[in-house]
């Protein structure tokens, strides 16, 4: 599938930013992806680990990104919910290479992550919600 729907938006004199985009332009049918959490098909959690369930939540967002004929390559915009700044931080090379593993290297995606008090299921550590767009 192509992703040349997809313009990187990154202003002159702006430092490069790292593992995410400033911002990004695409024309297609938009696909928006409800906040996962990191639990499995059955809505169990298999792992309390924070970079197991960030793996469990990516592979759940790519099952839906699937359904709609998507990859990892069409997101346009992420937004993580995190319990846990300084485990985030402090895992942040484990968080990379389990995003790689599932996603792939597509970091031309407009990303946020938010520290929050608490996720609507306790086990949950981390919530994302995604938007792709696929070209027509």
């Amino acid at each position: 599938m192509s992703t040349s729907n997809k313009q990187i938006l990154q202003p002159d004199g702006w430092a490069q930013p790292r593992g995410y985009a400033n911002g990004v332009a695409a024309s297609g049918r938009t696909v928006f992806v409800a906040g996962q959490i990191g639990w499995n098909s059955a809505c169990q959690f298999d792992s309390d680990d924070f970079i197991d369930q960030v793996r469990q939540t990516l592979l759940n967002i790519r099952a839906v990104l699937q359904e709609a004929g998507a990859t990892p390559a069409h997101m346009t915009r992420m937004t993580w919910y995190l319990l846990d700044k300084k485990e985030y931080q402090a895992r942040g090379r484990e968080v990379g290479q389990v995003y790689r593993e599932v996603m792939g290297a597509e970091y031309g995606v407009a990303m946020a992550a938010v520290v929050v008090a608490g996720l609507m299921e306790d086990r949950a550590k981390v919530e994302i919600e995604v938007t792709a767009v696929v070209p027509n």
